[in-house]
Order: C-alpha cells, then sequence, then structure tokens
C-alpha cells in the first residue's frame, strides 16, 4: 500500500496523527504538575521501547525476551560515557545516538547466536543471553558492580525540570514511529511479515531470511538503547537490577500485546494505557502481580490487541451496514418491478377487454 493509497482508505489518519503530535507537542505547556510531566516522560520512554520491539518481534513473530539488554547497555554506557567525559546538562544528550550504536554493535553477535534457532527455542535463548549481561553488570568493575552507577548532576529549574527529558523521549518515540511506519511499508517489511506466516515458504520463495531477522534484530535496539539512556540520566542512577529487568520484556510486550502485536501503533496504545497505569498500580501492588494480572486478561479477552479487534468489528459493523443497504435496495427494485407489472398486466387487460366488445358489437 503506497502513501496516497493509504490516505484515500483512511482519510482521517493524517489529522489524526496531526492533532496527536501537536497535543503531545503542548502537553507539558499544558499540564505543568512534576508529577503528570514525570508519568508523560516515563510513557514516552516505553512507547518507543515497546515500538522498537514491535519492529522486530511484532512482524517476524520471534518474541524476544532479551531486549532489555539493549536497554541496559544504553543506560550504562550513557552513566560511564558521562561520568568519564565530564559531561553534564543538555550536553548528555548527546551521547543517546551512541548509546544507540552501543545497542547495536552489541545486537549482532546476539542476534548472530539467537536467530540460529526457531521461536520457541529463542525465547529460551534471548532469555539466557539477558541474565548473562545481567550477571555481567553485578560483578565488573566498569559497571561498579553492584553499587551501579550514578548520572551528572542536573541543575535546571524545578518548574521544568522534566520538560527537556520529555521532548528529548518525544523526539526517540516520533523518530521510532517513523522508522517502524517506513519498514512495515516496505519490501523489507514484506519479508518480516512472510517469515512471521511461514518462514520454510518464505525461504523457498527466495527470503534470506536470517538476514532479514538480523537486520530487523539490530534495527529495534537502536531506539531501546536511546531510551535507556534517557531512562538513566532521567532517574538519575542505573543498577543491575533496574537497567537489566526482566520485567522490562515483560512490560514491553506486554504493551505490544494490548494494543496490537505487528501492527504500527498499537505499541504506542498499549503504552499510553499501561504505563500510566502501571505508574499507579505499583505505588498499591508488587509489579510483577501487576504485569502478570494483564497479560492474562490481555491474552485471554484480547488475544489480537485492541486495534486489530477493533478494525475487526468496525469493518463487520460496515459490512452489516452494506449488506443491509443492498437487501433494501433489492426489495425495493422487486417492488417497483412488481407495481409496474400489475399496472401493465391491467393496462393490457383493459384493452382486451374493449376490443372484445368491440368486436362483438360489430358481430351484432
Amino acid at each position: 500500500m503506497t502513501v496516497s493509497t493509504a490516505v484515500r482508505a483512511w482519510p482521517w489518519r493524517p489529522a489524526a496523527i496531526a492533532v496527536a503530535c501537536a497535543a503531545l507537542a503542548v502537553f507539558p505547556l499544558v499540564f505543568t504538575n512534576p508529577l503528570v510531566t514525570e508519568v508523560g516522560v516515563y510513557t514516552l520512554i516505553f512507547v518507543a521501547a515497546a515500538a522498537g520491539w514491535n519492529i522486530f518481534s511484532g512482524y517476524s513473530g520471534y518474541i524476544s525476551l532479551g531486549h532489555a539488554v539493549f536497554f541496559g547497555s544504553g543506560a550504562y554506557f550513557v552513566g560511564i560515557a558521562a561520568k568519564d567525559w565530564h559531561l553534564s546538562g543538555s550536553g548528555v544528550f548527546a551521547l543517546l545516538p551512541v548509546a544507540a550504536a552501543v545497542a547495536a554493535v552489541i545486537a549482532v553477535p546476539f542476534g548472530l547466536i539467537a536467530l540460529r534457532v526457531r521461536r520457541h527455542t529463542f525465547v529460551v535463548i534471548t532469555i539466557a543471553i539477558f541474565f548473562i549481561f545481567q550477571l555481567m553488570a553485578f560483578n565488573l568493575a566498569i559497571t561498579n558492580g553492584s553499587a551501579g552507577v550514578l548520572a551528572p548532576n542536573v541543575f535546571w529549574q524545578a518548574a521544568t525540570f522534566n520538560d527537556p527529558f520529555y521532548y528529548v523521549a518525544f523526539a526517540i518515540a516520533a523518530l521510532t514511529m517513523c522508522i517502524s511506519w517506513l519498514i512495515r511499508r516496505s519490501r523489507f517489511g514484506l519479508h518480516l511479515l512472510a517469515i512471521r506466516d511461514d518462514e520454510d515458504r518464505a525461504r523457498s520463495l527466495g527470503v534470506r531470511a536470517m538476514r532479514v531477522k538480523l537486520v530487523a534484530f539490530v534495527i529495534s535496539a537502536v531506539p531501546i538503547g536511546m531510551a535507556g539512556g534517557l531512562w538513566m540520566y532521567f532517574t538519575g542512577q542505573v543498577l543491575p537490577q533496574y537497567g537489566f529487568d526482566p520485567l522490562l520484556d515483560l512490560a514491553v510486550a506486554l504493551m505490544a500485546f494490548l494494543g496490537g502485536l505487528g501492527t504500527i501503533s498499537g505499541p504506542v496504545l498499549g503504552a499510553a494505557l499501561l504505563e500510566p497505569l502501571q505508574q499507579y498500580l505499583t505505588l498499591q501492588f508488587s509489579v510483577g502481580i501487576v504485569y502478570g494480572a494483564m497479560f492474562l486478561v490481555v491474552i485471554m479477552f484480547l488475544p489480537r490487541g485492541i486495534i486489530p479487534t477493533t478494525a475487526e468489528r468496525l469493518a463487520l459493523l460496515r459490512a452489516r451496514r452494506h449488506d443491509r443497504r443492498a437487501a433494501a435496495g433489492t426489495q425495493t427494485s422487486a417492488d417497483g418491478g412488481r407495481e409496474a407489472g400489475g399496472d401493465a398486466g391491467g393496462d393490457a387487460g383493459g384493452d382486451a377487454h374493449t376490443g372484445s366488445a368491440a368486436v362483438t358489437g360489430e358481430t351484432r
């Protein structure tokens, strides 16, 4: 589907995107409460992470539970580099593209190892590699062990402290969405979808499955590495159990499944719904219990996600409405045909009766 075709199919979509971007741009200006903007920053960070995860797992069908490796790597790189290079303030944001590159470099050997196997074994391998990185963070001197790494001090005004983080997170999330959209509409994206549907058949049709999966895996690591670096700078510290957190993988997967796995906007919707809810519920319950319960509810009642399910039901309603209109049109045509037939029959009967009477009169 081309851009022009997509616009014709959904003429409201460009306007909706423009309105959403405008609303997000003015969000910290309208809601100046630091607690509200803090939730906004975390939400946009998880929008970027979930959309990045979806580029690989959603489009290829390979569910990864190891993308927290890239999140933690980006976080530790920003903290260590800012400390060694004596960066502070807005200068730390310049490290985020480098954190993305670090995550991409790590994704290459990670993917070469994990992607040699198929889906279920792939999940196990990603979990194993994740715990290797977490143990390294606990034990290596460069990561400062269990003490973690502190972020540089930031001396910004308290009233607008969150605003720079918000807009940087917004830029990362928007960039990730653009990359996801471009991939989804490209030939490369079609190859990923073919692998998701039937990898053996895709290989027989000439798709270089290993290369396609590895490239998508590396691309998906880029925004997650940037999100991890921004998260570390915003929170002020990274510890091994939080930088390499298994619940992060569960969270981004849940967000993608809730919104719609393999869709462009599904992870955005899932993150926008779950992250603010998670910020509230974890004050009352354990985050693991919250995510587990949410995953169970989503799998049972919304296995395809909100966006695909809603689109399917809207299409069904349109089809029913079209069928009703078609049936009404057919009934109207049939009634009109019967009335016309009755009028013609009556006229013909009257003409026949008149002709018969005339013949009788002549005979007499």
